[in-house]
């Protein structure tokens, strides 16, 4: 059996350890085959991650009761068996630390590879011009509602919605997808965080999954009609572009809800659903959200 590197971590003790350790990786990755064993849980020295770490991606981990986490420095949510949670963005980097601390106050510090993606570009022509280079008269409309939805996506609560698994929220063609690096009327943008579905104006849109809903505003600048929905643990759901919202915000609601119409709001080309999840502040890729958490019959 060849030993992966991209999912069994060194373990290193101090810091002058783990820079000898990114040293040996980056050498030793290039000889490996990054693919094999993607699916088999990490079970070494105390700790557990499962699923393939990829940039966009979200995965799952486990840890004696009482220990804690940080991923590249920051604390980690974990739960009072050991669970925990924590995504990826877009750039996240080739390597990524951990360290754990047990009720021993022991500190481990634990390296692992990350799959780097290549991301397209998409043009797109036909979107409002002052969604393109707003004026600045709009500057503290477009930070009022960037804070709003930031304050919804940080919040974190104990609900275990997001286990039962995704759905897509609505049927049809995907117009456009995680990453990609966006043009509008020919100026560089953002890139894109979301999953665009393509459907005619007023169709129905359904929660993927059980949760709260968190914000609700009728029309957001760049996102128009806009939806958070939390899940648990820091994994939110949003919804732009909408024509209509269903819900308000405090209601509980199942997967299969209608939570809202498709529309053109905001800066948008022609009706359609963007679709994005958040890991707090860390944008995800929907896509390899449904593929680590699918379904739960």
């Amino acid at each position: 059996m060849v030993l992966n590197l991209s999912i069994y971590p060194h373990v290193v003790n101090n810091k002058k350890q783990l820079t000898g350790y990114f040293n040996y990786l980056m050498t030793s990755l290039k000889n490996t085959l990054f693919f094999a064993l993607l699916s088999v849980p990490l079970s070494l020295f105390g700790v557990e991650i499962n699923g393939q770490l990829s940039q966009g991606s979200i995965a799952s981990g486990q840890v004696d009761p009482g220990t804690s986490v940080e991923l590249m420095g920051r604390d980690i949510r974990v739960d009072e068996s050991g669970f925990f949670i924590f995504g990826l963005g877009r750039n996240a980097p080739e390597n990524i630390t951990f360290s754990s601390i047990n009720k021993k106050n022991e500190e481990k510090l634990y390296i692992f590879s990350v799959h780097q993606r290549e991301y397209k570009e998409q043009k797109i022509f036909g979107v409002p011009q002052n969604t393109v280079k707003p004026p600045s008269s709009l500057s503290a409309r477009i930070k009022k509602e960037a804070e709003q939805v930031w304050i919804a996506r940080a919040k974190i609560n104990n609900r275990l919605d997001f286990l039962s698994g995704f759905v897509m929220p609505l049927k049809g063609p995907i117009t456009g997808v995680y990453g990609s690096r966006r043009f509008y009327n020919g100026y560089p943008g953002n890139p894109h965080y979301g999953l665009d579905i393509a459907a005619p104006a007023g169709t129905p849109v359904f929660a993927p999954a059980p949760g709260a809903v968190e914000l609700v505003h009728p029309n957001m600048f760049y996102s128009g009609g806009t939806l958070i929905i939390s899940h648990g643990f820091g994994i939110s759901s949003t919804y732009i572009h909408l024509s209509e919202v269903s819900v308000d915000v405090g209601d509980k609601v199942k997967r299969g809800d209608l939570i809202g119409k498709v529309g053109a709001t905001g800066r948008a080309t022609g009706p359609h659903l963007d679709w994005r999840i958040n890991w707090l502040d860390v944008r995800l890729d929907p896509q390899l959200v449904m593929k680590y958490f699918p379904l739960v019959p």
